[in-house]
């Protein structure tokens, strides 16, 4: 059902004339746009404490020291 509306609607829209196609064009981009949910711009705060268990029982300076270590 949805294929022949789509398809009944593709010819109509053959039928307008190349202004008339772009004003549909932008009159459709408008209502998704306007349908479409935005979501809200992510902090990079939200990442505080992410994976701190990971470090949990490890010190710090002699984490570094091993990676240091070895590059060599």
């Amino acid at each position: 059902m949805i294929q022949i509306l789509y398809q009944h609607i593709l010819v109509q829209v053959k039928q307008l004339n190349v202004l008339e196609q772009l004003r549909l064009l932008e009159a459709i981009a408008q209502l998704v746009q306007r349908e479409t949910v935005s979501k809200p711009p992510r902090s990079i705060r939200e990442l505080r404490g992410l994976g701190k268990e990971v470090w949990k029982n490890l010190d710090a300076q002699e984490y570094v020291n091993q990676e240091r270590d070895s590059w060599e």
